[in-house]
């Protein structure tokens, strides 16, 4: 009975903490075009940073539908239309954990929540917008208290007409063994247009899910848009018979950066490492990306080495290592771009460093790193090609904003 009354009660202050907050904070957010930076010289060009939205609460994707509206996701769970100079919460979300009091790691607290969001290709013909978030439940758990945990989950849903609310909403996808601690949800979303949807699970930080292919944790999920496993993802009907048939690749920590090369269709990804060794890889079928037994940092607290080294035969090599812990986050391709410089360039947010880096790429490697900004506007977590041309940042902060970076 006591363990109903406390499943009863986190869902009832959960669902009012919710609430409330779409109704009170959303007086704080302004759509603004105030200059943070006039003029910021790089090694290709100069440029500008203008703020273009303020007063979010930790905000972790921005995209576009196809009609213009920018479309926001705030980790505290409200999804956000901003129309001309108006910001509108919609309703009808799914039930979303932001539980601050779950289990914490070294590297942060609770990480859960609504993250990212992505429109269909051919959001104008049929309305769909994909989204992640942290799932909470009381079954199909096996590491949490109580057997309470939460697991990544995609959904999606299309907006109503007057911009105010989800409709047709449908739960895709969802992790199962949820697992209880509220970090590691990777939780980014891509299209690689071939009828397919991919996302990344974290390995909640309890490391041996991501070797274990009868555990989604540590992966790339792959699957057909409307849901189910892709048939032909690289381990369906594969011996023995309870491997996941919805694995894409495996061997991943933390994947909160994927962008697809337009040039060539390359499915790029960042991963955070542990302490040190944060990762820049090409994601392919079936391949295993090493965590926990190969990876290029060490842990936290000891500084130990983690597993068997740095490299291993059947581990793919990453194309690209930053040696000291940047905390990536965020990933973007600048395509057909107002700064024609940039044109072919891959750009990766930092948390840690608050840092944007264009990365230089040649065929399928990284051939430079230059970081354009540093400790500038906050802790970036996501970045995008916007349909303007020009390249959005988004800082996961309690005041946070987005940004645009547009030629001087």
């Amino acid at each position: 009975m006591i363990k109903i009354m406390r499943k009863i009660l986190r869902t009832f202050v959960g669902s009012v903490i919710i609430v409330l907050s779409a109704i009170t904070l959303s007086e704080a957010q302004l759509v603004v075009e105030e200059v943070i930076e006039e003029s910021v010289s790089s090694e290709k060009t100069d440029f500008r940073i203008v703020k273009v939205v303020e007063g979010l609460e930790h905000p972790w994707a921005v995209n576009w539908l196809s009609d213009g509206r920018m479309i926001i996701t705030e980790r505290p769970g409200r999804l956000l239309i901003v129309d001309g100079n108006s910001i509108t919460p919609l309703t009808g979300l799914p039930e979303i954990d932001t539980d601050e009091d779950q289990k914490t790691a070294p590297e942060g607290g609770n990480q859960g929540g609504l993250l990212d969001v992505v429109p269909h290709p051919e959001h104008a013909e049929n309305g769909w917008v994909y989204f992640t978030y942290s799932s909470p439940g009381d079954d199909d758990s096996n590491f949490g208290d109580e057997d309470y945990a939460t697991g990544t989950a995609l959904a999606r849903a299309k907006i109503n007409s007057d911009g105010t609310a989800l409709e047709d909403l449908e739960e895709l996808y969802t992790q199962v063994p949820r697992t209880e601690p509220g970090r590691h949800y990777g939780s980014r979303i891509v299209f690689p247009g071939d009828g397919t949807v991919i996302f990344s699970i974290g390995d909640r930080g309890i490391r041996y899910p991501s070797q274990d292919l009868t555990d989604p944790g540590g992966a790339m999920i792959r699957l057909n848009e409307d849901g189910g496993a892709a048939d032909d993802n690289p381990f369906v009907e594969m011996e023995p018979g309870n491997l996941r048939p919805e694995i894409y690749s495996f061997g991943h920590r933390n994947n909160q950066g994927l962008a697809i090369d337009p040039d060539n269709g390359n499915i790029w990804t960042t991963e955070h490492g542990p302490y040190g060794g944060d990762l820049v890889h090409i994601v392919v079928e079936g391949r295993n990306y090493g965590w926990p037994q190969v990876t290029q940092g060490v842990e936290y607290d000891t500084k130990a080495m983690i597993g068997i080294g740095k490299s291993a035969p059947g581990v793919e090599e990453p194309k690209h290592i930053w040696e000291e812990s940047m905390a990536p986050s965020g990933l973007a391709f600048y395509h057909q771009g107002e700064i024609e410089e940039w044109n072919g360039s891959l750009f990766a947010g930092s948390l840690l460093k608050e840092q944007l880096h264009r990365l230089e790429i040649d065929g399928e490697e990284v051939v430079h790193d230059e970081v354009l900004i540093t400790e500038v506007i906050g802790r970036i977590r996501d970045v995008r090609m916007g349909p303007d041309g020009n390249l959005y940042l988004v800082t996961d902060e309690s005041d946070g904003g987005v940004y645009r970076i547009e030629a001087q």
